[in-house]
């Protein structure tokens, strides 16, 4: 009694807290729906135009700015402190409040491994990546890799597979002996799998009005395998962990709405062919459409949650009830467990809820004339062909996310970004040079929140000048314009992506 007493105190305050405003987060990690389309990329990417020089913006009205700042509609909030990611869409019930709470209290603890005393926090491993969804999301931010400033950090994973699919879903055919991700940490008494080691080649460059700029390009490379050989065909992919607000709103779009900014074959010959990923739902057992995950490889907020859980943490749900553990890591297989599942459909439910109404941080300086300048530029240079926005979410539950005008700043399809963001790595219909289109709705705030600027699928971008540079394929010319701009018209650009 004494415990659960406790714990429903703890509850109870923090309830108090989020009804206060007060954020909880992790205390650990255009388009118009009509069908128009343009430039894939990871952030700031787009398809060809104008240098953007002199271009000019009317002047806003503070109603017309409010609504320019609320990108979320009515799940946006005004905060841009350190806890902008972490707040709850405003207006949740008293029973919807206690379950963001409770789902923000198992993205955030740590899970140990089984048999404990703690029961309904067992079942760490016995392969994993990190204990906590908040070691790859920090307070709900974006992860990073492994720096010389953070050497420890736990934002990236490396996903393995090897020529081939799954005959039953079309899923990448995992490594034999590695499975699907390599999990460099292990529960006491099981070998991990081994050390990932990085480096970097740095690359020079100028841009036209002679600023120069170096772009670091890594090398991944897996040491000390501990079950032997990979497989000498095996592809890897390198993944950090996505910012998670607003994920609800994104899952609220139509699927007609994704399928209408679709030109997979380039029908109106401008260069550019977004297209949709169609993956293996394992709740619903049936190919869907492609939403989360850099390459959309996953079709629910549910699915990322329970796949996450998964991979990274190695715990069972009713959607991967198998542990984690290749048929030669005997260890593993023999390793306890804890329970059937280790993570039961109630407190999956609750993660995904809490992911789910995540708000959306508010956009500031919107009337600044270096902002509104910088957004003529995005226009210009069409990079709100992808990076979409005035897009009207569907009917769903809670209502705060229904029927919605939001500004994601994405298409949710995969473009081609050309060979030096490839990761030569299939995943379902995504080749190997394609990636989804990043949402940027936030991007402006990750420096406060998660106390750094690296950005694109693995980090490798030390700010956002350098992941638009990386830009090619599709958005190549995007790219070339952006590195033509004059510096007045570059920083403006750079203030506009500062203010989302």
């Amino acid at each position: 009694m004494q415990r659960r007493h406790l714990i429903f105190t703890a509850v109870t305050t923090m309830l108090v807290l989020v009804s206060a405003g007060i954020g909880i987060g992790c205390t650990s990690g255009s388009g118009n729906g009509s069908g128009s389309k343009g430039s894939g990329s990871n952030l700031g990417g787009g398809a060809g135009g104008g240098a953007g020089g002199g271009v000019s913006a009317a002047v806003l009205s503070p109603a017309d700015a409010a609504k320019l700042a609320r990108t979320g509609g009515d799940a946006s909030v005004r905060n841009s402190g350190v806890n902008a990611f972490g707040q709850p869409v405003s207006g949740l019930t008293k029973d919807e409040l206690r379950a963001f709470v409770v789902g923000n209290n198992f993205f955030n603890d740590n899970w140990v491994t089984a048999p404990a005393s703690t029961t309904g926090r067992d079942g760490l491993g016995p392969l994993f990546n990190a204990q906590a969804c908040s070691s790859c999301h920090f307070k709900d931010g974006r992860g990073s890799p492994p720096t010389e400033d953070n050497p420890t950090a736990k934002g990236l994973l490396i996903r393995l597979s090897i020529p081939g699919e799954d005959l039953a879903t079309g899923a990448p055919a995992p490594d034999p002996t590695y499975g699907g991700q390599f999990q460099d940490k292990a529960i006491t008494g099981v070998p991990p799998e081994g050390r990932l080691d990085i480096s970097y080649e740095e690359i020079a460059g100028k841009l036209s009005d002679g600023t120069e700029y170096s772009l670091a390009k890594p090398t991944y490379t897996l040491s000390d395998p501990a079950y032997g050989p990979f497989h000498p065909e095996v592809m890897t992919s390198p993944r950090v962990g996505n910012a998670i607000f607003g994920t609800g709103l994104l899952e609220a779009i139509p699927e007609s709405a994704v399928r209408g900014f679709a030109d997979p074959n380039d029908s109106d010959g401008d260069g550019i062919s977004g297209r949709v990923n169609e993956v293996w739902s394992p709740e619903h057992k049936k190919t869907m459409l492609g939403r989360f995950g850099w390459k959309a490889n996953v079709a629910s907020v549910k699915e990322q949650v329970a796949g996450a859980f998964h991979g990274d943490i190695g715990m069972t749900s009713s959607l991967h009830p198998d542990q984690d553990c290749m048929p030669v890591q005997t260890e593993c297989l023999a390793a306890p467990n804890g329970g059937e599942p280790e993570l039961d459909d109630k407190k999956l439910d609750r993660v995904d809820f809490y992911t789910r109404t995540l708000a959306v941080p508010a956009r500031r300086d919107v009337t600044k004339a270096a902002v509104r300048r910088g957004e003529s530029t995005f226009k210009a240079l069409n990079c709100s062909g992808c990076h979409k926005t005035n897009i009207k979410t569907g009917a769903t539950s809670p209502r705060q996310l229904s029927k919605q005008t939001i500004s994601p700043y994405t298409d949710l399809l995969l473009h081609d970004m050309g060979a030096g963001l490839a990761d030569g790595r299939p995943d379902f219909l995504a080749g190997g040079t394609e990636w989804r289109t990043a949402p940027l709705w936030g991007i402006g705030l990750t420096k406060t929140v998660n106390g750094h600027t690296r950005f694109l699928h693995d980090g490798r971008a030390r700010n956002v000048t350098e992941a638009i540079l990386w830009h090619g394929g599709e958005a190549e010319s995007a790219k070339k314009a952006f590195v033509g701009l004059n510096s007045r018209d570059r920083n403006d650009l750079l203030a506009f992506l500062n203010s989302l």
